[in-house]
């Protein structure tokens, strides 16, 4: 190897220190994630809603701080931003030899990339100072420590033993808080799984496979794991929750891939989950979930700044094995973001104007302080999740020069050639969805109606989360490959308690009645759903479809109603699957079904 990758012999005195207070730093970081996502438990039991959302949001901050923390303690014990090259490159390869038994090497080389770029200038990112590449493997990462929790339990039932197998499975995460009847649970349990698998007969290598952690989020916790009979496997999530009794119960049974991507999706907001070796568990992930890109589940663990460190990687292999140009998005353009893609790559790429039009009163920082609400709050399955770059590098040769226009018109602030490569000092990136304006140009009558019941359920989930869109026309919401409607324009977004929802008043004469203009006062904060429906419904067959599903969203008192209820301190339950196959729904609908038999007998 050329000297220039790896010295010949590491001579510098200061280079073990600085890569020891590296490490240091980063798993200071990892114990007090790991803290809080433990604790995680005790709020869950407790019912501690609010204090789970604080902590789901301060963890996020968590990462920053201790970057700050590790770089300010760099430079005043070491003056690492005056370190040659040389030394550089030996603190990595220092950094190296102590990650070889390290039980997170993956995130602690991330965390070694966003130190050092804090402290070194950009043309160095490209060097050999940073991991590029991963050094340490991931495959077979064991805790040989004799009390260790092991990443999974696997559980090998006798057929005429399933009832107890699956009693134990629940029993060994030790809730502290009793279950309602967990027996008549894992009843249930045991009739979706005969639902699901039919009338097997076990094999010879017939075991359940349960992640040792549970999965918290919001007012829930996950059962994560899957069902192996010989070569079949069948990924399952059980979530329990909180009963009206204020005892717990298994609500219901989830199975396959389609069901856990739900679950997962980069939509939703992040898990929290006491891990000691998350690659295990994003392998583990993995192998129910197949087509989920690694970014994307470590992000959903909260590990979003590693997830967005992979994120990096995917995209220059596929800059690297694609040849098509980067272009305007298609759609409508929006008047504060500026939106380009590259259609063999399945993301969108999102800028800040330098300029708005004068009806958008707002600044940079106020959107950028919309997307951090939005990255810190509850998703609820209806906000796409967006990872948030600076100083990015693109090839100047990959952009259309319609593009490359638009960008030197609209953000110029932003941009700076440097030699082959168009740099973009801030953008941010996020799954790329039909916009929902298009996806109705081009649906047929049944796809319209599904569409525009999703549009609605998504505004409705916003409002239980406390979130109001703003703007709700058709183009800032999106729609996923699995017809999910999700809304992506975050600049206009509010807090539903911030706002204050009235009906427009009644005219007082004519003259007010035939008005154009609007001739009552209006605060800095009012909205008037009512409005909405000029800008909504002017389809006919649209209309007809909202209006049967959801006309109480021009209500002003509809508004109003659940504002009221999150002031009063309600958390409302959000389900990442179809409530019709919630357990006791099931229950109610044969007991409905046996009631009606007896009459008709």
């Amino acid at each position: 190897m050329p000297l220039a990758v790896f010295p010949q012999a590491l001579t510098d005195l200061r280079a073990f220190d600085i890569a020891q207070a590296m490490l240091d730093g980063f798993d200071r970081h990892y114990r007090l994630f790991r803290q809080t996502s433990a604790d995680a438990k005790q709020r869950f039991e407790e019912a501690d809603w609010h204090g789970q959302q604080r902590s789901q949001s301060e963890r996020i901050e968590f990462y920053d701080v201790r970057v700050d923390e590790a770089a300010e303690r760099l430079q005043t014990e070491f003056k690492v931003s005056e370190l040659s090259m040389e030394v550089w490159q030996q603190v990595k390869l220092h950094y190296i030899g102590l990650l070889t038994n390290h039980h997170q090497p993956e995130l602690a080389e991330t965390f070694f990339n966003s130190v050092t770029t804090k402290i070194l200038h950009r043309a160095y990112f490209k060097n050999d100072f940073i991991f590029v590449r991963p050094a340490i493997s991931t495959e077979y990462i064991e805790n040989d420590e004799p009390a260790a929790t092991p990443t999974y339990r696997a559980y090998y039932p006798a057929k005429d033993r399933m009832h107890d197998t699956w009693v134990r499975v629940i029993n060994n995460f030790q809730l502290q808080l009793e279950f309602e009847d967990i027996h008549r649970d894992v009843r249930h349990v045991e009739e979706a799984v005969a639902a699901e698998l039919g009338d097997f007969l076990p094999r010879a290598n017939f075991q359940f496979q349960v992640l040792s952690s549970l999965f918290y989020r919001n007012k829930g916790a996950y059962v994560v794991g899957k069902i192996i009979n010989g070569f079949r496997e069948t990924p399952f999530a059980l979530p329990i929750l909180h009963a009206p009794s204020g005892l717990l119960t298994i609500d219901t049974a989830l199975f396959g891939e389609g069901d856990l991507q739900m679950l997962f999706s980069f939509a939703r907001a992040y898990f929290m989950v006491n891990m000691e070796i998350p690659s295990a568990y994003v392998q583990f992930l993995r192998s129910m979930m197949p087509r989920k890109p690694r970014t994307e589940l470590y992000n959903t663990l909260g590990l979003q700044k590693h997830g967005k460190n992979l994120f990096y990687r995917d995209f220059l292999a596929h800059l690297r094995h694609s040849g098509d140009q980067f272009r305007i998005a298609p759609g409508i353009k929006g008047m504060v973001m500026l939106v380009f893609d590259l259609p063999s790559f399945p993301y969108v790429f999102k800028i800040i104007k330098d300029f708005y039009p004068p009806q958008k009163e707002t600044t940079r920082e106020q959107i950028k302080g919309k997307y951090l609400l939005v990255k810190q709050h509850d998703r609820v399955g209806r906000m796409a999740d967006t990872l948030e770059f600076s100083n990015v590098a693109f090839p100047r040769a990959r952009f259309e020069d319609e593009l490359v226009a638009e960008l030197q018109h609209f953000c110029p602030s932003l941009l700076e050639q440097d030699g082959s490569d168009l740099v973009i000092r801030h953008v941010y990136i996020e799954r790329r969805m039909i916009p929902l304006n298009i996806y109705l140009q081009e649906a047929s009558p049944r796809q319209i109606e599904r569409a525009v019941v999703e549009y609605g359920n998504a505004i409705k989930d916003l409002v239980a989360a406390n979130i109001f869109p703003g703007d709700m026309l058709w183009k800032n919401f999106g729609v996923t490959r699995d017809g999910k409607v999700v809304f992506y324009d975050y600049d206009e977004i509010e807090y539903l308690t911030h706002c204050n929802f009235r009906k427009v008043p009644t005219p007082r004469n004519e003259e007010e009645e035939m008005s154009g203009e609007v001739w009552y006062s209006v605060g800095p904060h009012d909205v008037f759903p009512e409005t909405f429906e000029p800008f909504l419904l002017g389809n006919p067959g649209v209309r007809e479809v909202f209006m049967k599903h959801h006309a109480d969203l021009l209500d002003a008192a509809f508004w109003q109603g659940h504002k009221e209820r999150i002031l009063s301190g309600h958390v409302h339950d959000v389900f990442p699957y179809d409530t019709r196959r919630r357990f006791k729904n099931i229950r109610r609908a044969r007991e409905a079904a046996a009631q009606q038999a007896a009459l008709a007998k």
